[in-house]
């Protein structure tokens, strides 16, 4: 059982209710990490938007999967964990390469690169060393990618973090991320 209530979107009311409908009639369900945020609907509100404004940014969607991977790997949220799994399966990514990605590592040369710094990123709470930007640099990433990438590893520990204060219940079938920890 969840530590924070959730809102049931059925008698939700004002902005609650407005966000709680939008998130289901653009995935098809409401999930409990979204019911969790809609008790103070301001915080819905800022990470639908954060979604909306990285949408626009270099990173396609695969990327931005791969980041919240690996930074829910990196804090072992078992939520994000599972839905992020679950998301990247609909999207066609082979089930080996999502369980790198939440390990931290890829195929691809250069979103492994990114991979890694986004770990390093939470690890050090964004004090990475010279020595991280210069490996990601030498990757192929650019400096906007770069900050493209902080930006969405803070964009998912927002969420990573709500679920562990929250202790939200799982509602996608359920990954262990410290199952599958690289390096």
């Amino acid at each position: 059982m969840s530590r924070i209530s959730l809102v049931d979107p059925a008698v939700a009311t004002g902005r609650a209710k407005d966000l709680l409908d939008g998130v289901r009639k653009s995935i098809g369900m409401t999930p409990n990490l979204m019911r969790v945020m809609a008790q103070e609907p301001a915080v819905l509100d800022t990470y639908l938007q954060i979604g909306v404004a990285l949408g626009t940014g270099s990173f396609d969607a695969s990327t931005r999967e791969a980041i919240a991977l690996a930074t829910a790997g990196a804090n072992a949220c078992g939520y994000c964990a599972s839905a992020h799994v679950a998301i990247s399966s609909g999207m066609k990514v082979p089930q080996d390469e999502i369980l790198a990605r939440l390990g931290g590592s890829s195929s691809d040369q250069k979103l492994a690169a990114l991979l890694v710094f986004a770990r390093k990123v939470v690890a050090t709470r964004g004090e990475v060393a010279d020595a991280d930007l210069a490996a990601v640099r030498a990757a192929g990433a650019t400096d906007g990618e770069i900050v493209e990438t902080v930006a969405n590893v803070v964009a998912n520990i927002l969420t990573n973090y709500i679920n562990h204060v929250a202790q939200t219940v799982i509602d996608f079938p359920e990954i262990d991320p410290s199952a599958h920890k690289v390096g």
